[in-house]
């Protein structure tokens, strides 16, 4: 009994909750406890802190050693989430020297969630986590690129928090986005994304205080770069992070304590340019070869083709399309609809739920519980000018987001860097803190830093709040085992899937690479109503097989050509 609890996600939390608190209170009354350790520590850190340039290639080196030596019990994750394989796609494109991949006269069969079959086929999403996927394929597995880009993300976040903070401080910051994202969650832990976002946005916000201090060419050239990471993987939410760096930018530059323009003009606009007018442009060049439309990104073709849903709560939706088979009609018209109706701000009810919903998964993921303790010291925060434009940009990013309908942890990556330089900021100004004489706030700072550390592994780990998603990962785990199958033995397979007659809890197993007719397995889908005879045709070479992902166990046999659904 004791067993079963301890392995349940919640009761887990409640401990740990508990634990922290109980801590905490002993903290208050004995701040001191222990202070000989932690001092010399703290002294170790710091000097360590120093030598920066070092420490962030550490902290990327320990990313990467810390993941990787977990693998005997987090092995290398398969891809459940629709948005995944979709990822996945485009890192096979990129993979095999393509921007995108000619459609198929057959795409009604191998239709897929988040994955445009017209004009061209390709995944709908923007670039740079499909790239990042790409490098890690050529170097033998996509999964080597989810492991450098958390490794990068540590290292630009701890970069940025040193044009912010002191040495000691912007260590302490980097120390906890590793704990916190870089080794147990499902940003390192699966292909859905957060790290490439995140490293974008420590760019922008890291560039800042150097362009206004030191005017580098290179500080003007990583702005932009971090600027065009943002667009190439969360265009809207770097946007929102974007633009009040923007406006600083222009403040400056325009101001009465402006630079003279021969200084900034070869120093900060011109590298600044030389970096953004390029990416714009592979921006539009990338558009059009996948829509036919510069200005018509591929996501946005998407949304035309599919969803009649909107992304924002106070939007209307449109009326429902029809498809062609019956799982695209169950989770859009099905999944996708309810879970707007739920979030939709029709109802002074509703809109508090969602809400309270975003707050709550935007808290749990990145603060709760131990980091939350340093907002106790938001009113110093409030009148710290050293640090104001990041928590503005935290607070202003977080409120961009409270509008989406489909939340989820990685839509806030882009402003990771803000939040982790107000919780070391606010940890900053809770150490100094003191009640009746007594250092009260070093016993909770402390408390906080070892919090971190302790309860790194028992942070939830899956990461997605999707229900269908949560649903149906057991049984798409099964098309990994026959794909692995097939694998084995030789010659091409294709694989038709027959889903049952109401499909809520299998998944989509609908996924395929770049290069469909040349891939030793191909994944097409059986659609009742629809002669599948052309298509068995144009693979008349291959050995065919059926999947029945419904089934009481899902089970892959021979395909029987004459046989009825």
């Amino acid at each position: 009994m004791l067993t079963a609890l301890l392995s349940h996600t919640a009761f887990r939390e409640m401990i740990a909750d508990f634990v922290l608190f109980a801590c905490l209170t002993f903290a208050w009354y004995f701040p001191r406890i222990g202070n000989g350790l932690f001092h010399r520590l703290e002294v170790l850190g710091s000097r360590l802190a120093h030598h920066q340039r070092l420490v962030i290639v550490a902290i990327a080196a320990l990313t990467i050693v810390l993941r990787l030596s977990l693998l005997w019990i987090l092995p290398v994750p398969i891809p459940v989430i629709q948005d995944e394989f979709s990822y996945l796609l485009a890192a096979d494109t990129f993979a095999h020297g393509r921007l995108t991949n000619p459609p198929s006269p057959f795409w009604i069969f191998f239709d897929e969630v988040h994955v445009n079959q017209l004009p061209t086929y390709m995944s709908k999403y923007p670039p740079a986590q499909g790239a990042i996927l790409a490098i890690g394929q050529l170097l033998g597995h996509p999964f080597i690129g989810v492991v450098l880009s958390a490794a990068i993300m540590c290292a630009a976040i701890l970069w940025m928090l040193q044009g912010w903070l002191p040495p000691e401080w912007a260590l302490l910051g980097g120390t906890l986005v590793l704990l916190r994202l870089g080794i147990f969650t499902y940003w390192i832990d699966s292909y859905w994304g957060g790290a490439v976002t995140a490293i974008g946005g420590a760019l922008v916000l890291g560039t800042l205080p150097r362009i206004l201090h030191f005017q580098r060419p290179r500080d003007a050239v990583l702005l932009a770069l971090g600027a065009a990471i943002l667009l190439n993987s969360r265009p809207f939410e770097g946007a929102i992070l974007c633009l009040p760096v923007a406006v600083v930018l222009l403040v400056w530059l325009c101001g009465r304590c402006r630079p003279p323009w021969r200084a900034v003009l070869p120093r900060v606009v011109a590298p600044l340019l030389a970096v953004a007018v390029p990416c714009a442009l592979f921006v539009l060049y990338y558009n059009w070869r996948l829509t036919g439309n510069a200005l018509l990104f591929p996501y946005l073709l998407n949304d035309r083709l599919y969803f009649r849903t909107p992304d924002f709560i106070w939007s209307k939706a449109m009326p429902p399309l029809h498809y062609a088979n019956a799982q695209f009609e169950a989770f859009y018209n099905g999944w996708s609809r309810n879970y707007w109706l739920a979030n939709r701000m029709d109802t002074f009810p509703h809109l508090l739920r969602h809400l309270a919903m975003v707050t709550a998964k935007f808290v749990y993921f990145f603060l709760w519980p131990e980091l939350c303790v340093p907002l106790l010291a938001l009113p110093w925060l409030l009148r710290d000018r050293r640090v104001r434009l990041v928590v503005f940009e935290a607070v202003f990013c977080f409120l961009a987001l409270l509008p989406v309908v489909w939340f989820e942890p990685h839509y806030a990556a882009p402003a990771v860097a803000a939040v982790f330089a107000v919780v070391t900021q606010g940890l900053r100004h809770l150490r100094r803190w003191k009640v009746d004489g007594r250092p009260v706030g070093i016993g909770l700072s402390r408390v906080v830093v070892l919090a971190a550390v302790i309860l790194a592994p028992l942070h939830q780990r899956a990461g997605t709040f999707s229900p269908t998603a949560n649903a149906a990962t057991p049984r798409i785990t099964y098309r990994a085992q026959f794909a692995a199958r097939l694998n084995s033995l030789p010659g091409q397979h294709l694989v038709i899937v027959r889903y049952g007659p109401v499909s809520t809890e299998a998944g989509e197993w609908i996924y395929n690479g770049a290069d469909r007719d040349r891939a030793k397995i191909v994944w097409a889908r059986d659609i009742p109503g629809l002669d599948i005879g052309p298509l068995l045709r144009h693979f008349s070479g291959r050995r065919v097989w059926l999947a029945e992902p419904d089934a009481a166990i899902p089970r892959l046999g021979p395909y029987l050509v004459d046989a009825k659904p």
